[in-house]
């Protein structure tokens, strides 16, 4: 007696595997726009020349990582995250919500300290680096601080190799398990 296999659990664990393959080949294509993006990056802090903070969201995808300068006008909030000096050494990078002459806040990293406390500063005019997020990182210490390290196109994660390796071993996984599976139900179909 031969067992059939079942048609609607092998439909599903077909299209189950594709869809794991499909975003296997997805995050292959993903990892080389990375480096594209990367590449752009690195580029862009070469460029020596200034560039005016641009008017809309849309607009820092294209001017990441080159230098500006802008003047903040009024200072709505300070706080502190996670940061690293220029010196490389860990500490609390001070963070301060500035808005704009036109009337738009931006983020503006002022500086590094040890402490966690954040410091008061009244605002004025600011030359760093467009960060990823649109935020502007100060080429110098502002408030008493240290300078942050300058943002790095290469600390950008391009793992995208590895969740592409990660999709293609759930898809044999699940082939695997499924063989195994439509295995032991003909070895039990034997049985009976």
């Amino acid at each position: 007696m031969t067992t059939r296999i079942p048609v609607i659990p092998t439909i599903i664990v077909a299209a189950a595997i594709a869809v794991m393959i499909a975003l296997g080949f997805w995050q292959l294509g993903r990892m080389d726009e990375k480096e594209a993006l990367i590449a752009q990056a690195e580029q862009s802090l070469r460029m020596s020349s200034e560039v005016a903070y641009p008017d809309d969201a849309a607009g820092i995808e294209d001017v990441l990582y080159r230098r500006t300068t802008v003047s903040c006008e009024d200072v709505t909030n300070t706080t502190t995250v996670a940061g690293t000096n220029s010196r490389g050494a860990k500490g609390m990078a001070h963070r301060a919500s500035c808005f704009l002459a036109d009337g738009r806040t931006i983020i503006v990293d002022l500086g590094f300290s040890r402490s966690p406390q954040p410091v008061e500063w009244e605002g004025g005019e600011v030359r760093g680096t467009i960060a990823p997020g649109g935020r502007v990182v100060s080429a110098e210490g502002l408030a008493g601080l240290e300078p942050l390290a300058s943002p790095d196109p290469r600390n950008l994660p391009n793992n995208h190799l590895a969740y592409a390796g990660q999709w293609f071993f759930f898809a044999l996984t699940a082939l695997v398990i499924y063989i195994l599976a439509l295995r032991r139900r003909g070895t039990r179909a034997k049985d009976d």
